[in-house]
């Protein structure tokens, strides 16, 4: 006998204001005030402390101000309490995926929202995840928890959806109504309700995937694609350098041709580009594929840290200054320009690869916070900065406070005899004494 065909559960209308947001952080905060903006909003987050701050219209990310937090307020709050969700009908999952110590997906953070989902899961409810997976993690993983915890049917009770969000932390041009939408779903009625529900609020509009497998899968290879441009031009950077060809030179002439790609040698790091190919990676090996090319391209980016130290000690020694008791600074130690940011962050390491040299490392940030950088990293930031006093300055951060300064004013801080490290390109060629 053939087993009763699955039920799709009556889902809730777009307009009825029951929406919980579970992680508030880069992507989860913008998303839930977008909705408030229409609809009733619960933000769920595990810090106390995140919580308190944004009921008092404190967002340290920066992505939101507390004029845009305070005007949406009415409709939107913020809570601790698993329990106040119970009375919403769908649920954003938005919480980070890293990595382990071995670079494999850690999955922890997904599971412990699930299980808070599923325990107020009802029947007719929906649950969307945005956090980035490799394909099939939300059925083959989020999905039997949600069962598990709730005692209800996957696409007979509740349905699911996935779309994967696409926040660039730190850009004021392209905000999240202004980038366009994957969305998916469960079974035709969830991929419609989950399509309509962002096209209420994304003006730039969505794309409906087929699938919630292609949408993960689009989602990560969209950062993958980025890590080995990265890759390439990281490689070649180093060509370069043993050339005695500037990087930058050869770039801009290489960008007069209409479909040449635009990217620039760095470290790689943040919370996607840096990570997002392992999830790829990892299910690619577990079905039996060897990914050559994407594993590449992570070794050359993973390498770049140990790489500009080098850089930077054999310039130390050109410059007859002693290695070992080196005084260094270090401009910037966010994952990006104008960001908050410390996720997986490569100055770090950068920091970690000169400290092996025996150097002695300031690093500064104006953006940063000492506290945040102290737990995650083991080191903090100096707050003031002493003119003449080292004799290496790297600039790791295209913070546009370091734009401003002026080549000049940066030199200010070296000793007579100093490097100018510019990692960034910020300045012109012949302002700093190495490039990458």
């Amino acid at each position: 006998m053939n087993a009763p065909a699955a039920m799709s559960p009556t889902l809730p209308p777009i307009s009825e204001p029951r929406i919980a947001v579970i992680g508030l952080g880069y992507v989860g905060l913008p998303l839930a005030v977008e909705f408030a903006c229409s609809m009733d909003v619960v933000g769920f987050d595990i810090s106390p402390r995140r919580v308190e701050q944004l009921t008092a219209g404190i967002d340290t990310t920066l992505e939101l101000t507390e004029a845009e937090l305070t005007a949406v307020q009415p409709r939107l709050s913020f809570t601790c309490d698993i329990e106040a969700l119970k009375d919403c009908r769908t649920f954003i999952v938005t919480v980070p995926t890293p990595l382990d110590d071995q670079r494999r997906p850690d999955l922890s953070p997904l599971t412990s929202a699930s299980k808070a989902v599923g325990s107020v899961l009802k029947r007719g409810d929906v649950v969307i995840y945005e956090s980035t997976v490799y394909p099939g993690a939300t059925e083959e993983h989020c999905v039997p928890i949600l069962e598990q915890t709730s005692g209800l049917a996957f696409n007979r009770d509740f349905s699911a959806g996935y779309s994967p969000e696409r926040i660039n932390p730190g850009d004021r041009a392209r905000r999240l109504p202004d980038i366009l939408k994957i969305t998916s779903g469960s079974n035709e009625g969830a991929a419609e309700f989950v399509d309509d529900l962002y096209a209420s609020i994304i003006r730039a509009g969505t794309h409906r995937a087929s699938s919630i497998r292609v949408a993960e899968a689009a989602k990560v290879i969209e950062n993958t694609q980025r890590d080995l441009n990265i890759a390439l031009i990281n490689e070649l950077a180093m060509i370069f350098n043993r050339l005695g060809i500037d990087t930058e030179e050869v770039l801009k002439a290489a960008e007069t041709k209409w479909n040449f790609l635009a990217f620039r040698p760095g470290l790689v790091g943040g919370h996607c580009i840096g990570v997002d190919p392992y999830y790829l990676t990892y299910k690619a090996e577990a079905i039996g594929c060897r990914p050559e090319i994407i594993l590449a391209g992570r070794r050359t980016n993973d390498g770049m840290a140990a790489y500009a130290a080098q850089q930077l000690v054999k310039a130390l020694i050109d410059r007859d200054i002693r290695v070992k008791g080196a005084n260094v600074l270090v401009l910037g130690v966010t994952f990006k320009e104008n960001c908050p940011d410390l996720r997986n962050t490569k100055v770090a390491d950068l920091v970690g690869e000169m400290r092996e040299f025996g150097l002695d490392v300031d690093v500064y940030d104006p953006v940063a916070s000492d506290e945040t950088c102290r737990e995650e990293y083991g080191f903090g930031l100096v707050s003031e900065l002493e003119l003449g006093r080292y004799d290496g300055i790297v600039l790791a951060v295209a913070h546009e406070e370091f734009r401003a300064m002026g080549v000049d004013a940066v030199r200010a801080f070296g000793a007579d005899n100093h490097v100018l490290y510019d990692l960034k390109h910020l300045f012109a060629a012949d302002e700093s004494d190495l490039r990458l």
